[in-house]
């Protein structure tokens, strides 16, 4: 049995609230990406491209394993002369696969996932939250012409970077949108690709670094009930239209010359409502497009920019617990890098839709509140075993996966406190400590 029909087989033992992962990840789904990526062929290889597609999956669930063993611990080559394939033919196919499959891949599985998982709603939005983060490659010739380097006053990076932004909803940290180049470019340009993907009647978050007034319009007025929220910056300048309540004020800001002219339907004023709160002595400040004060109540508004935080969770679920903090990717070329990222996404994404499985099977838990490092670590390893399960087992394999959601629940969150605190400078020269006398 194929690691691929290993997988299809859950369906068998699902919730009914749940449809079968054969049908969001079937082979006709696979078949019908490699057609709009043109790679599909009608000869048969003892490692079809449909099979390269779970080998690139298999990268990042087995992150421990080099690509040739991946595959053949898959099991997911024909029958041959051999039981196993040569390095060469792995990477061989990877480049007959090419990019655009995977990414098609991973975009079709993200919103038919995406529908399928119950989602906890704030005042009838979604929560999305939108942040950045850095990915080491090779430093191969390749890479190095393709991705830039990060530099401080000291040196310049050891590796070649990518920059990556994700969308990711917040109860169930589903990825639904990425978006990733050269360090060298932008978060906010990198962004402004997620804009088709985000769904209507949403709230997304975004961190300070994302302020760009003509990617906030632009991201109100792509759909239907599409907000955001996002910290004030220091120093921007605003006028006082009228107050809300306590703290609560709705202002005018003026855009740019320069930012009208890179978003041609930028208005030169834009209309928001801002909202003041002291958390732990220190004032804090927002910035939103949810102007009802009726339909948006403001109690709840500053504190609903903590959840924005369940993102940095997730990419450390990426990191450190899906790929075991080998920090620097597999891929020695820059399509491959490309390949591999969109391959990570489609595997935590694999994971977290049956963590939402498993979530819903309990009764008042949300797929946030499972532990992603145990049950990743559980999944992986039921996953791997199936191929050499008889396939009468298999429901009964799988159905005890679902039972052991209760043992991943995590206790309730603590309040912690760190304060930022300002390290000292090295010192150029060492400190010789002054000798101390003995009476």
């Amino acid at each position: 049995m194929h690691f691929s029909q290993a997988i299809d087989a859950i369906a068998r033992v699902a919730p009914d609230n749940f449809s079968s992962l054969a049908e969001v990840l079937s082979p006709e789904l696979i078949d019908t990406c490699l057609e709009q990526a043109g790679v599909a062929t009608l000869r048969k290889r003892r490692l079809p491209l449909e099979m390269v597609v779970w080998s690139i999956v298999g990268m990042a669930l087995f992150r421990h394993i080099p690509m040739g063993q991946v595959v053949n611990q898959l099991d997911i080559v024909l029958p041959g002369k051999r039981p196993f394939v040569a390095p060469s033919a792995v990477v061989q196919a990877r480049q007959r696969l090419g990019v655009e499959a995977v990414k098609r891949v991973f975009e079709q599985t993200q919103a038919l996932w995406h529908e399928q998982t119950p989602h906890p709603h704030w005042c009838g939005l979604q929560l999305l939250a939108v942040d950045g983060v850095v990915w080491r490659t090779p430093d191969s010739p390749e890479n190095q012409a393709a991705f830039a380097r990060t530099r401080n006053a000291h040196r310049e990076a050891s590796y070649p970077q990518v920059r990556m932004v994700c969308q990711m909803e917040l109860t169930s940290h589903l990825v639904t949108g990425a978006a990733f180049d050269s360090v060298s470019t932008g978060e906010v340009a990198l962004t402004t690709d997620l804009i088709a993907s985000t769904p209507d009647h949403s709230l997304t978050l975004f961190d300070r670094g994302f302020y760009s007034l003509g990617l906030l319009h632009a991201w109100q007025q792509a759909g239907e009930q599409r907000h955001w929220l996002i910290p004030l910056r220091k120093g921007i300048q605003y006028e006082e239209i009228d107050s809300l309540g306590r703290q609560d004020r709705r202002v005018r800001l003026t855009t740019s010359p320069q930012a009208r002219a890179k978003w041609p339907d930028l208005p030169a004023t834009l209309e928001a409502r801002l909202m003041s709160r002291k958390v732990k002595g220190k004032k804090v400040q927002v910035l939103t497009s949810m102007t009802d004060p009726m339909r948006f109540p403001a109690a709840d508004i500053v504190d609903l920019y903590s959840y924005r935080w369940e993102i940095e969770l997730g990419y450390r679920e990426m990191k450190q617990s899906l790929l075991g903090n080998r920090l620097t990717l597999r891929s020695r070329t820059p399509d491959m890098v490309r390949q591999e990222l969109w391959g990570t996404l489609l595997a935590y994404n694999l994971i977290r839709f049956q963590m939402a499985r498993m979530a819903y099977s309990l009764s008042s838990i949300h797929p946030n509140q499972l532990s992603f490092h145990q049950a990743a670590h559980w999944i992986i390893k039921e996953l791997s075993m199936l191929p050499a399960v008889s396939p009468g087992r298999v429901p009964e394999v799988i159905k005890s996966m679902l039972e052991m959601a209760p043992s991943f629940v995590l206790p309730d969150r603590r309040e912690r406190s760190y304060p930022r605190a300002i390290r000292a400078r090295p010192q150029k020269y060492a400190i010789r400590k002054k000798p101390v006398r003995l009476n």
